[in-house]
């Protein structure tokens, strides 16, 4: 009997079917792929074919860098603050878990949009008043080195770029630190104490056997975290950061051609969005290839 014939059981709602193998490769196959595919396809044959939409997406383009270079720093940057809160999240000490704690509590308890805000145009000239005024202090007292360094450093010599990855990082941090508190605590006490008992140090047991475990668990949530970041990426354009969202309002409202500058924008987030989407699946597919 060919393959193709063969036929599979397979259980449902119903009870027990027998169906084709040919069938169930058609209800496994990525249907919604192709649709986004013909999508982007035809958006992409559009531009080429109308002047309007040629003419929206040749400037759209060109804030693609910021928006993928802001996206990648700022998830490094965030990232390492998520491990370095995750860790205190599970922390032994009372002081650096609660001091944990009240950071992902804040961070989590206000608007993504009102913290951009608040880190950028309060927080951030906050911090560069209290550097230079140290400088300054510094100066006064003979540490002219480091006192003039800090006492040059103004408010308006952070730019808006540079601010929109540090607000992005710190509101991202502290979603992936209870990313990697989630990781860490699926890890057996068991695996821990095996480790102690060995005379690993508790810093290096969490090194060298609980996170590496802890980071291949929660690969997927992490990516799942990047792709979020490149959506709320569209976000740092209230601070007049030049990335696509920023220049596809400008161009709207100058030429009037909303029809055309937003649905490039969608269509570039959306082919944005959905490499990143196939690049995690490959990646959890060799993870469970490799674990097999």
């Amino acid at each position: 009997m060919a393959i193709n014939d063969r036929l599979i059981t397979q259980k449902n709602k119903n009870g027990v079917q027998s169906v084709n193998e040919m069938e169930l490769k058609k209800q496994d196959f990525p249907w919604w792929m192709v649709a986004i595919g013909l999508l982007i396809l035809t958006t992409f044959i559009l531009i080429q074919i109308n002047p309007d939409f040629k003419d929206a997406f040749n400037i759209i383009r060109a804030g693609l860098g910021v928006t993928i270079s802001t996206t990648l720093i700022a998830y490094c940057i965030a990232l390492f603050i998520g491990l370095i809160v995750g860790l205190g999240r599970v922390s032994e000490s009372v002081f650096w878990r609660n001091l944990s704690t009240i950071y992902v509590e804040i961070i989590r308890g206000v608007p993504l949009l009102v913290l951009i805000f608040f880190i950028a145009l309060v927080l951030i000239p906050a911090i560069t008043n209290f550097l230079s005024n140290l400088g300054i202090y510094l100066t006064s007292i003979g540490w002219q080195g480091i006192g003039e360094t800090l006492a040059a450093i103004e408010n308006r010599s952070v730019s808006m770029n540079s601010r929109a990855i540090i607000s992005l990082a710190i509101t991202y941090g502290a979603f992936s630190a209870e990313i990697f508190r989630a990781g860490i605590q699926s890890i057996n006490k068991g695996q821990m104490e095996a480790a102690r008992s060995q005379g690993m140090s508790h810093w290096q047991a969490m090194r060298f056997v609980i996170l590496p475990q802890a980071i291949r668990n929660v690969l997927p949530a992490l990516g799942n975290d990047l792709i979020s970041m490149l959506k709320d990426s569209s976000l740092v354009s209230i601070l007049a950061v030049r990335d696509i969202t920023q220049i596809a309002r400008l161009y709207a409202g100058h030429s009037f051609k909303f029809a055309q500058a937003y649905s490039i924008l969608c269509i570039l987030y959306l082919t944005l969005t959905l490499v990143l989407s196939l690049v995690m699946k490959f990646i959890e597919g060799k993870m469970r290839n490799e674990r097999k």
